[in-house]
């Protein structure tokens, strides 16, 4: 997308797949015909570019709703659970390769667990508390959690079908095979129980409960044994007791058994080959050498999930890291919202974990499946390349090779790039470069999730031990990566970077580089603004944008933002930037209002909004006012959404959809039509209040005219064509999956976006 000027590719159908993933990962499905095909997407994209932005109704007077009616508004909670069902529904589509289906369906219990721990709990103190409602929907948290366990349990039911009757089936055809250590020879149990008894057995610690052993506490989410115990031994026959043994978690979960194993194979059991054993069963199955003189009578699974959801104490905290690490410690100990029991688990057992686990019957959950199956994520790794997408290729963009002057190609015109499509590996060079430029003098990062292998920490490091300023804005409170960030952190200022840790009661999700470099002239300031986090493994599989430039505004700007982040200074305002929590809503409300005063005016009113959650309800509100102006607006949200589109006098002209495919869509666009003089943001701010209100976030103007049509043509509009992996979004707050119309080709916006700009690359 660096390249505006060039000239544009054909709009594509379905070419052979492309881009990549596995985080909310991976589907598509392979395109039906080629050159015809070609051929009538362009015209269907053509067609939907033609609607969308020239074609925008007249002007209407408004009709008299109330747009602040609850019922014009979709409960937050259930919209997330709606969002899983596609991902589910996903893992069921016969055209995804089988592994990745198996990847979803992953994912889709990795998303529950996640909504469990930050969600559930609130709702069910204010339940139990008889608390008023909160939401702009106005539905009670009673309510909310009857219609929680109602949708979730069916889902969990078509899961267990999806996994138990196909994909589990399925793959055994394709020799990935499920064994039980009951089923296996003589000589291949001998070979199990010798890794048992030295790789396993030494880290398992055997617990009993009772008067002496009061029942031990449970992680978060680990995967637990409860035995029930029958005394054989002369001290105590017949004496019935209980225990509990955790699982480890630093083994595999998964034990591939060679076909020729036996009593003196040394196992290697990530081999990726042979019969897969769960780690559970083999401790099962040896579960009495844990408990001498007794044996076992029953025995069973189950897993709880606790509240992380807790509160940093940051006003009161003189030091912020010493906060955050004592919350991580006491988010072990959040209370249990969900309790997990494999199905057909002696009531005895149940009984036993009920009492002492405190929980509540709407809090239980039976599986027919394995605990934990999002730990199944990990089967990607076997070797086996016609069940997965093929291999995506990125292009690396001329200006960020290494061997280019990126700060001259910089200077000359703003760049935008798209990864992974555009590997961000880019972004990675210009940081590189930038840390080992000897006219470089200063860099300024902020640092949210920048994963356990950091090349942008590595870069920042090189730079500090070559003699620049630099100085890094570290989030702490960027949940479920605190461990993590604290070590960066530390590491960091170890080196002698400065090292900011954000503020109380603030995060910082801005995503932000600022390179100042001395030149001729003097000191030329670059930056980089982006959609999502300086994370080279989640920027493989993750949809976003950046920016690099060196507009003084912008320049100026960021300047500002980064002594803010790092002082005690207070800006209202900024030149070009939108910075929540002050700045972004009232320029979002305003760039509507603008819009629907241009529609009366001019018509053609246009607003796209593509992000990752629209739940924000003043923004709701203003999207409602603008519909009933006559505005069109089409909105791309992958998560969660609000809206009830088209209910007749309030919603008419808005339309929502969601694209979950190959890759996970996360890239923020905010575009106005503005009567033809187009406004477009991107930055790292959802439509949500804590990304409004709550956090430190960064809109940026995409100033280009080329850059801007490039966004649209290449990103927004195929999307807006997509028939494979799009889901509409009803009134009544469900999705309908669409497909190609009959004789429609197959449009697949993720694998057209990848094959447009390799086509634009190989041109240049």
């Amino acid at each position: 997308m660096t390249d505006s000027k060039n000239p544009q590719p054909e709009a594509s159908a379905a070419t052979e797949a492309a881009p990549q993933q596995a985080a909310q990962a991976e589907a598509a499905g392979k395109p039906a015909r080629r050159t015809t095909a070609r051929r009538t997407a362009r015209k269907t994209a053509e067609k939907t570019v033609e609607k969308s932005v020239e074609k925008a109704g007249a002007p209407v007077a408004p009709k008299i709703v109330d747009v602040d009616d609850p019922s014009l508004y979709i409960n937050r909670e259930i919209s997330w659970i709606e969002f899983d069902r596609k991902v589910l529904e996903t893992a069921a589509d016969p055209t995804v390769p089988l592994l990745q289906r198996v990847q979803f369906l992953a994912i889709f219990f990795n998303n529950l667990d996640e909504f469990y721990m930050v969600r559930v709990m609130n709702l069910q103190r204010q339940a139990r508390m008889g608390a008023e409602p909160t939401g702009a929907d106005r539905m009670p948290p009673a309510r909310q959690l009857t219609e929680i366990r109602r949708k979730v349990t069916e889902m969990l039911e078509v899961a267990e079908d999806l996994w138990l009757k196909t994909l589990k089936p399925a793959l055994e055809k394709k020799d990935i095979k499920f064994g039980r250590y009951s089923q296996l020879s003589p000589k291949r149990r001998s070979a199990l129980d010798r890794y048992f008894d030295r790789q396993i057995f030494p880290i398992l610690t055997p617990q009993a409960v009772d008067a002496g052993h009061p029942f031990p506490m449970i992680s978060n989410t680990s995967i637990n044994f409860v035995v029930e115990l029958e005394g054989v031994h002369a001290d105590e026959p017949g004496k019935v007791r209980f225990g509990r043994v955790k699982c480890p978690n630093n083994v595999p979960r998964f034990l591939f058994l060679p076909e020729d194993a036996d009593e003196t194979t040394v196992l290697d059991v990530r081999s990726r080959e042979g019969t897969i054993i769960m780690v559970e069963d083999l401790i099962m199955q040896r579960m009495e050498k844990l408990f001498p003189g007794y044996r076992v009578r029953s025995q069973g699974l189950f897993r709880i999930t606790r509240n992380t959801d807790g509160e940093i104490e940051e006003d009161e905290a003189d030091d912020l890291l010493a906060a955050v690490r004592d919350y991580v410690e006491q988010r072990r100990f959040g209370s249990i919202v969900r309790l997990e029991l494999e199905r057909g688990m002696p009531q005895c057992l149940q009984d036993f974990l009920v009492k002492h686990l405190g929980t509540r019957p709407y809090q239980v959950f039976k599986s027919r499946m394995p605990l934990a199956f999002s730990e199944f994520m990990g089967l990607g790794g076997i070797d086996r390349p016609a069940l997965k997408y093929p291999p995506f290729h990125p292009t690396l963009p001329e200006a960020l090779e290494p061997e280019t002057d990126t700060f001259a190609a910089i200077r000359k015109r703003d760049l935008m790039f798209y990864h992974p499509y555009e590997t961000f590996g880019g972004v990675l060079n210009f940081l590189q470069k930038a840390a080992t430029d000897p006219n470089v003098v200063a860099i300024k990062q902020t640092l949210y999730r920048c994963g356990s292998d950091s090349p942008v920490v590595r870069s920042l490091l090189e730079a500090r031990r070559l003699g620049k300023q630099v100085t890094a804005v570290v989030e702490l409170k960027a949940r479920f990566d605190e461990e993590q960030n604290i070590n960066w952190a530390e590491e960091l200022e170890a080196a002698g970077v400065n090292v900011v840790y954000g503020f109380a009661g603030l995060k910082i999700h801005a995503k932000l580089c600022l390179v100042v470099r001395r030149e001729p002239e003097g000191l030329r300031r670059y930056v980089h603004v982006g959609t999502g986090n300086y994370n080279a493994g989640s920027a493989k599989i993750y949809t976003d944008l950046g920016i690099l430039t060196a507009d003084d505004a912008i320049c100026d700007d960021v300047q500002d933002l980064f002594n803010v982040m790092t002082g005690c200074g207070i800006i209202d305002e900024y030149r070009k930037l939108f910075v929540s929590p002050k700045g972004t809503r009232p320029n979002i409300v305003r760039l509507i209002e603008e819009e629907v005063a241009l529609h009366k005016k001019h018509g053609g009113g246009h607003i796209i909004l593509k992000c990752n959650q629209l739940v924000d309800p003043g923004i709701v509100r203003e999207l409602y006012k603008a519909s009933q102006a006559g505005v069109r607006i089409e909105c791309i949200v992958r998560g969660i959404c609000s809206i009830r589109p088209g209910i007749p006098g309030v919603s008419e002209t808005i339309t929502v959809r969601s694209i979950v495919g190959r890759l996970l869509e996360h890239a923020r666009i905010y575009y106005f039509r503005h009567a033809g003089n187009e406004k477009m943001y991107v930055g790292s701010a959802d439509l949500m209040p804590r990304n409004l209100n709550g956090r430190i976030e960064v809109l940026a103007p995409v100033t280009d005219p080329d850059i801007r049509a490039n966004v649209l043509d290449q990103i927004v509009r195929p999307q807006l064509a997509d028939n494979i992996h799009a889901w509409e979004l009803q009134a009544d707050g469900s999705y309908v999956k669409q497909h190609p119309a009959e004789g429609e080709a197959v449009y697949d916006s993720q694998e057209e976006i990848g094959r447009v700009l390799n086509l634009m690359k190989r041109r240049k």
